[in-house]
């Protein structure tokens, strides 16, 4: 096998760790999607914050993780079944018009005064059903982007770096932005970041896409059919399930910990948010280098370990010099378990399912994020934010010695069906 660098069309090569940028179509929505993620995260940082500074309620900030992203629980399974029978680049530019209306409202409404918990909550359950439809739209584009099988696993660790770049990134910057301006000043930085991928993705070129035939029910159930019945995507599936039910929530408790434990403001937060932001990048650049894919399961165990350790070392300590590592490890594990699971789901999708597929990812990652947010939220309003993080770090612990037991079968398993021999 050669080990030169991948070459674009143009002669120009790129490092192994990030081949799929040779590909021209990917690049354009590469660069595209960095500008609109970034902009997604430093409004997520400060609707939190604008969430706990008018309220000061815990609670209301699982609420509203919650609304935003219960609906890729419930539409999402269903929205990837529709999309599979549309033209998908098209109704990709759609969605990202109507995220920036939706940001752009949300920057209006805060800039007059006008908004309050129940209209933050609508406005979230907006942003949530939308991005239903949004995360499998990007995600199942990446394959017919990329153009080569062989570069998905690695175009979708880059599409994961710029996710987590964001992260690391997008928060301090937030804080820096909340100082000096407003909470509606972030919202409007988000709408307008959504052109960014509009433009990228207007300007990719492919052929016709085969879509799927049958009625709505027919394309679901054949989805849902494949998800049941195999024992490898069902069982990463709820391994997914149970990182974000437990370990995800740590996003909810942030501003009450910056706030209430650490003594800080917007600032504080964005250091906590970024740290595990910085996590998760360097987790999905040690997932870009990675070839075989049968080490992915390992790395997906490994993540739900470690992820716990963090949770458990954050959860009762006041001191940043171990808040801020701990938290890098959380992100860590949390990255290179999500984004481990949708490289091997995808690797072993046949083609005409991997629209459904990334929708039951996605429908998974979110919703149970959403569910274990609220969960946390109300926790912490019962017994304390420290104690709720540490309970769940223990659970996610205890899981974590449950998946040692299954390593051995979900190896062999994925090795048939992704056709890797390492």
């Amino acid at each position: 096998m050669s080990t030169s660098a991948p070459l674009s069309p143009s002669g120009r090569a790129w490092p192994a760790s990030m081949r799929a940028l040779a590909h021209r179509n990917y690049r354009y929505y590469f660069f595209g999607q960095a500008v609109s993620v970034l902009g997604s995260w430093i409004q997520q940082v400060a609707l939190s914050w604008l969430i706990y500074r008018l309220t000061g309620s815990v609670a209301l900030l699982g609420v509203t993780t919650f609304a935003a992203l219960l609906p890729m629980l419930v539409i999402g399974p269903l929205a990837g079944a529709w999309i599979d029978r549309r033209d998908k680049r098209r109704l990709l530019i759609l969605v990202q018009g109507l995220l920036a209306l939706q940001a752009t409202v949300l920057s209006v409404l805060t800039a007059l005064d006008a908004i309050g918990p129940h209209l933050i909550v609508a406005m979230s359950v907006t942003l949530g059903v939308l991005n239903a439809f949004d995360a499998p739209l990007r995600q199942s584009q990446i394959g017919v982007f990329v153009g080569s099988r062989q570069d998905l696993p690695n175009a979708l660790a880059l599409n994961a770096m710029l996710f987590n770049s964001g992260r690391f990134l997008g928060p301090p910057l937030a804080g820096l932005i909340l100082g000096l301006t407003s909470e509606a000043f972030c919202f409007a930085m988000n709408a307008v970041s959504f052109a960014a991928l509009a433009f990228g993705v207007s300007r990719i070129r492919v052929g016709e896409v085969p879509r799927a035939s049958g009625t709505m029910g027919q394309v679901f159930q054949e989805g849902l059919r494949y998800v049941w019945s195999e024992y490898p995507v069902r069982m990463l599936i709820f391994v997914l399930a149970t990182v974000n039910i437990t370990a995800s929530s740590y996003a909810v408790l942030l501003p009450v910990f910056a706030k209430d434990v650490f003594g800080g403001d917007a600032r504080m937060l964005g250091w906590l948010w970024g740290a595990a932001g910085a996590g998760a990048f360097v987790g999905t650049v040690f997932l870009a280098t990675r070839k075989g894919v049968l080490e992915l399961i390992k790395v997906v165990i490994a993540g739900a370990c470690l992820s716990a350790l963090g949770l458990l070392a954050f959860s009762h300590n006041d001191m940043l010099y171990v808040a801020l590592p701990s938290m890098a490890a959380v992100g860590f594990g949390i990255s290179i378990c999500n984004v481990g699971v949708n490289m091997l789901l995808q690797s072993m999708a046949p083609d005409h399912l991997r629209g459904r597929v990334v929708s039951f990812f996605s429908s998974t990652r979110f919703g149970f994020d959403a569910i274990g947010g609220l969960l946390a939220g109300l926790l912490a309003a019962r017994v304390g934010v420290q104690l709720a993080m540490l309970v769940e770090g223990i659970l996610l612990a205890v899981f974590f010695i449950w998946t040692l037991r299954i390593v051995g079968r979900l190896r062999v398993e994925v090795g048939l069906r992704a056709g890797d021999g390492h």
